[in-house]
């Protein structure tokens, strides 16, 4: 299956045919039949249950974890290739209502065995065949505190569909229809970004005040869907009793607040040290004295302006993979000898890239808007990260396996690395190198240092917010301080990017994922330090062993065998020297070349 200029796109046959498909009604059916059956079974029953018993509900429970899975990735993979299709629209919001609907009356489970003594559930674990899903019964506990009445817990899962997940349908619905106009044509916002990437610092501009006056001109509109994303996260919140706004997310990622704080103040503190020092030369090679906000992307006008065929693109990333390691090599290549890629940019097509997994039996899917760039070709090496990740963990079992944001950016983010080195070898030329080095460098910090500063936007977002709504202006106020701060004074931030931080849909689908990247990225820099200096024999098969447990295992023995500790600040800041000594070579080679 292809689309225009023959690029591949995805093919969801493997789930269901299409949005008629009868076996979607029956599935439904199904689901629906056994979550109600699943209550008369176990409700009020599960101190009694022995432990052949209570694997029995587990799996029953994995069971239609999987059907509710296929169907509601389904919908949502369905929808995000043409969110201008009212239908494609309204079969996601029904498949999302009856989801939740139908799984209602599972709610108990998790209750219950939260009021179990741990007496009972140690009993359980001496069963060998219990004791493989212990990972999802540690983090069915660690929850316990912050649980309410099933009474509660049941309304707050039926209004979650005209809630949150309400105000975030709208936020996606409206972005995708924003038109922007640049010299008479017009885009959508996945590709007027790429006009960002242009080397003409007119077409940047334009496109740069064009993005910020379209979300001005909405801004009355997303500051709304923003407050009540925050408000209704509060209530939550407090209901539950978890001290602060990101306290949340850290549970479920099961990182301390204080290791959060810690990446942060880190980071932080590192600004001046990264970012500052390579705007400085940035706004040098661009010949300007500060460069603008829409430029810190920008190439660099002495740059190869070379472009890449996405055969070219899929053979740089799997040598790359292919030399790291042969194993890793054969779970990549499957994405591309399968339709399990949607690659081209097309109009209704969400923005951006992602990889989607519905089951561990089910293989991933790789969404991508490919323009031909440099940096599409680091995409598609960090989504397929992604995608290899997840074939290598399917043995945990569906109840196991959950987005740990912390460790989903790991493999990605490794891929990136990896596909760059690859790059960075095959170049002799030493100005080819510094452009090189320098794009690598831009997507560090974007990655390591500017989603920090997304964090502590979010944070005095929501803080803020307790004290009653947030206006556009005071929302672009903090934004306009947190950038400032981390890009330094070598980059305009002024009123033409006040209002970019719309843009940033991790603010409203995903409350506090932004650490997340910087997390992986200070991770993923250690560990390749930590290759490079050879210490730690067969890392690379260390290394996808690391990769299947990442779900199931805590930080400390993941790290472990590298000898890395996150709790240690020291190990953020082993992560951003990585960064800082490229900056170190990048302004060597200015002074060899005399730029």
């Amino acid at each position: 299956m292809s689309n225009n200029n023959n690029l591949p796109a995805w093919d969801l046959s493997d789930m269901y045919k299409g949005m008629d498909d009868p076996k979607i009604n029956a599935d439904l059916e199904k689901l629906k039949k056994t979550a109600i059956s699943f209550a008369k079974k176990y409700k009020g029953k599960l101190e009694k249950l022995k432990a052949e018993e209570f694997l029995e509900a587990l799996k029953t429970e994995e069971k239609m974890s999987v059907m509710g899975g296929v169907l509601g990735e389904f919908a949502y993979l369905n929808m995000v290739t043409q969110m201008k299709n009212k239908e494609a629209m309204a079969f996601y919001q029904n498949i999302s209502e009856k989801l939740t609907d139908y799984s209602k009356p599972t709610i108990f489970f998790s209750l219950e065995i939260n009021r179990l003594p741990e007496a009972k559930i140690k009993e359980w674990l001496k069963n060998e065949k219990v004791a493989f899903y212990k990972p999802w019964l540690d983090k069915v506990r660690r929850f316990k505190k912050y649980e309410l009445s099933e009474a509660v817990e049941e309304i707050l899962h039926e209004k979650s569909v005209t809630s949150g997940s309400a105000w975030v349908r709208l936020y996606e619905e409206t972005s995708s229809r924003l038109v922007f106009t640049v010299d008479g044509k017009q885009y959508n916002d996945a590709e007027i970004s790429k006009l960002l990437l242009n080397k003409d610092p007119k077409i940047r501009e334009k496109a740069g005040k064009e993005l910020n006056r379209v979300c001005k001109e909405n801004a009355p509109l997303f500051t709304m869907i923003y407050n009540m994303v925050i408000k209704d996260k509060a209530i939550e919140d407090d209901k539950r009793g978890f001290a602060r706004p990101v306290s949340e997310r850290n549970l479920a990622e099961n990182v301390k607040d204080s290791t959060v704080d810690v990446l942060a103040q880190t980071v932080r503190e590192k600004y001046k040290d990264i970012a500052h020092r390579f705007y400085k030369l940035k706004a040098k090679w661009l010949g300007v004295e500060k460069i603008q906000y829409w430029d810190r992307n920008a190439p660099l006008p002495f740059s190869d302006d070379a472009e890449y065929s996405w055969k070219q693109s899929v053979k740089i990333v799997l040598d790359a993979y292919k030399e790291f390691s042969p194993k890793l090599y054969n779970v990549a290549k499957d994405f591309f000898d399968n339709n399990w890629i949607d690659v081209p940019p097309r109009d209704g097509k969400r923005s951006g890239a992602f990889c989607a997994s519905a089951t561990s039996k089910h293989h991933p899917y790789l969404l991508l808007n490919f323009a031909s760039k440099q940096n599409d070709v680091l995409t598609l090496a960090h989504e397929l990260g992604h995608g290899c990740h997840h074939q290598l963990r399917t043995k945990n079992g569906d109840l196991n396996e959950y987005s740990r944001m912390t460790s989903e950016e790991v493999a990605s983010v490794f891929g990136e690395m990896i596909t760059f080195q690859s790059l960075l070898r095959n170049l002799d030329d030493d100005k080819a190198k510094l452009c090189l080095i320098a794009g690598k460098v831009n997507d560090m910090i974007n990655t390591a240092i500017r989603q920090i500063a997304f964090h502590f936007f979010e944070t005095r977002c929501h803080e803020e917010r307790k004290d009653g709504e947030l206006s556009e202006d005071r929302i672009c106020q903090i934004w306009l301080e947190e950038m400032r701060n981390s890009l330094g004074r070598y980059v305009n931030v002024d009123e033409n990017s006040a209002y970019i931080w719309m843009q940033v849909g991790h603010f409203f689908f995903l409350p506090f994922y932004v650490y997340a990247y910087s997390f992986a990225d200070c991770l993923v820099n250690s560990l390749y330090q930590v290759s490079q200096e050879g210490k730690v024999k067969d890392f690379a098969n260390k290394y996808l062993d690391m990769l299947s447990k990442t779900a199931i295992t805590d930080y400390d023995k993941l790290l472990k065998p590298f000898g890395l500790n996150p709790n240690d600040a020291d190990f953020w800041n082993k992560g951003l020297s990585l960064i800082s000594g490229y900056i170190d070579q990048l302004e060597a080679l200015d002074k060899k070349l005399k730029l």
